[in-house]
């Protein structure tokens, strides 16, 4: 099961990514995607075979950014590959057939690619702009979701499509009724002064989403 939040480590002023994503799990974050940039794969590899530990304790589960070997060799639950990487069916042949892959989009034809691929779930973006990406694709703002998502629907599309992209809690209620899955959260969640009760705001959002659409 996919879940509907997701936090995207980054390095906070005062500490690391695996400070911030043990900071996450205390707050009660069930999936954590580790997202280093600019470092050697081998400190990667360390900081994901920590973050999984981590994660296992907490009973949340791991994505590694980017790197199919690393998310491989630290016993991640899955991995998450941008427009720039490897293509998902490659990258299917180096995890396995169980691991999760999810692959970023900011089109509707990038999510046709990702579900032709074999993608598990979509990561759709960005909502605005964010200073945790260095190339930033087109911002889409609620008229893109809403605009892509219908697109979506219209092709009879089942895929999970988790918002991205400097996304608050207050922006999720609204992100929500564009018909997304679920929402991915970075700098919200870190430097959150009340991380708990920001993380437990945010679950309220996306199961009240989920139960309206149900009903």
């Amino acid at each position: 099961m996919i879940d509907k939040l997701h936090y995207i480590s980054q390095q906070p002023e005062n500490g690391s990514h695996l400070s911030a994503i043990r900071q996450a799990l205390e707050a009660g974050c069930k999936w954590v995607q580790l997202r280093v940039k600019n470092q050697s794969d081998d400190l990667i590899l360390e900081y994901a075979i920590e973050a999984n530990r981590l994660c296992n304790k907490y009973g949340a589960k791991l994505i590694v950014n980017d790197s199919p070997e690393i998310a491989f060799k630290a016993g991640a639950y899955g991995v998450h590959l941008g427009l720039q990487d490897m293509s998902v069916t490659r990258a299917r042949s180096i995890v396995g057939k169980k691991m999760i892959i999810g692959g970023t989009a900011n089109t509707f034809q990038h999510i046709r690619q990702r579900v032709a691929e074999g993608a598990d779930y979509i990561g759709l973006g960005p909502y605005r702009f964010t200073v945790t990406k260095q190339k930033l694709s087109p911002i889409l703002g609620l008229p893109g979701y809403q605009n892509i998502m219908q697109q979506v629907n219209a092709a009879h599309i089942n895929i999970p499509v988790i918002a991205i992209g400097g996304i608050l809690a207050d922006d999720v209620a609204a992100i929500m009724q564009t018909g997304v899955y679920g929402v991915a959260v970075s700098g919200g969640i870190t430097y959150a002064k009340n991380r708990e009760g920001i993380v437990e705001q945010m679950y309220q959002q996306l199961n009240a989403s989920s139960l309206k659409r149900v009903v």
